[in-house]
């Protein structure tokens, strides 16, 4: 793709500041993961063919098996290295994001955060239309000039050996800080879903006067993963009573699916660290599930 000049909405186009830096993983890690994968070790899985204790263990050799043999990850590469990708630091942390240059005069700078466990990729199906709309039956003056970084810690805004305790609205200040300052974006629009979404609603609430607007896709409150029980999705409090039947379903079946993630993440991130950097099939798993 070509490298296109920085619109700034509202003033002169100018060329945009840094140069990319296409993605490309090593063969020798590719290698690595190759023979990671053909030794897992699989445990016994008795009774779980309702995955009532978890991943279940056939879909997931399925899916190891998938990965090791026929997924070709050049090919996701090169299709990943259609789009701009740069790589900056940002008040000392690492920070990747993907750039598609919006189409037209003055398109509106947007950065578009994702949340766990997906990556920048994830928006990877709607960056053209934003960048370009004119070309998918929309409106040539409604185009954004899109940014979609890693978040600090996720694929390739790594290492993050000095912020062990990064948190959302911490991400919401580099975020300002990149568009503002790195890029030299006067103002933009910001978008989210899941962890994004509360980076997104802090950009709103902290600098409202910068921003466009903001679209959020998971309706979080921004005291989220805070307090004294922050791994708990209802913060210690019990289930409402009185609530029809299905929704009260619905409630226990979404703690039951989160709850030992959330605590593991947030209470031992160090101790869960230890088995899923050294085991892909052990990483597929837990994102799976």
């Amino acid at each position: 793709m070509s490298h296109e000049p920085t619109p700034s909405h509202g003033a002169e186009v100018r060329p945009f500041p840094l140069e990319p830096t296409p993605i490309h993983v090593p063969d020798e890690v590719l290698t690595d993961l190759q023979r990671r994968l053909e030794l897992t070790r699989w445990p016994e899985d008795v009774g779980n063919e309702d995955w009532y204790y978890g991943v279940n263990r056939a879909y997931l050799q399925g899916l190891v098996d998938y990965w090791r043999t026929d997924f070709d990850w050049r090919e996701a590469e090169a299709a990943i290295n259609a789009y701009e990708h740069y790589r900056v630091e940002v008040e000392d942390v690492p920070v990747h994001f993907m750039r598609r240059p919006g189409v037209g005069a003055n398109p509106t700078p947007l950065i578009l955060t994702h949340g766990w466990p997906w990556t920048f990729w994830h928006w990877s199906k709607v960056v053209d239309p934003l960048a370009d709309p004119g070309a998918y039956g929309g409106d040539p003056a409604e185009a954004f000039d899109v940014i979609v970084p890693s978040f600090p810690g996720f694929g390739f805004s790594t290492p993050l050996p000095n912020s062990p305790d990064m948190n959302f609205w911490k991400v919401a200040d580099l975020w300002h800080t990149l568009m503002t300052e790195t890029l030299g974006y006067g103002t933009y629009a910001a978008a989210g879903c899941d962890v994004g979404a509360l980076v997104t609603g802090q950009l709103g609430h902290k600098y409202a006067d910068e921003l466009h607007a903001i679209h959020i896709g998971s309706g979080l409150k921004l005291t989220f993963f805070n307090g004294d029980r922050a791994w708990d999705l209802g913060g210690g409090r019990p289930i409402p009573g009185g609530l029809p039947g299905d929704i009260h379903a619905r409630i226990v079946a979404l703690e039951k699916r989160f709850a030992v993630h959330l605590a593991a993440h947030v209470l031992d991130p160090s101790t869960l660290a230890y088995g899923l950097s050294d085991s892909p099939t052990g990483m597929l798993a837990w994102i799976l599930e």
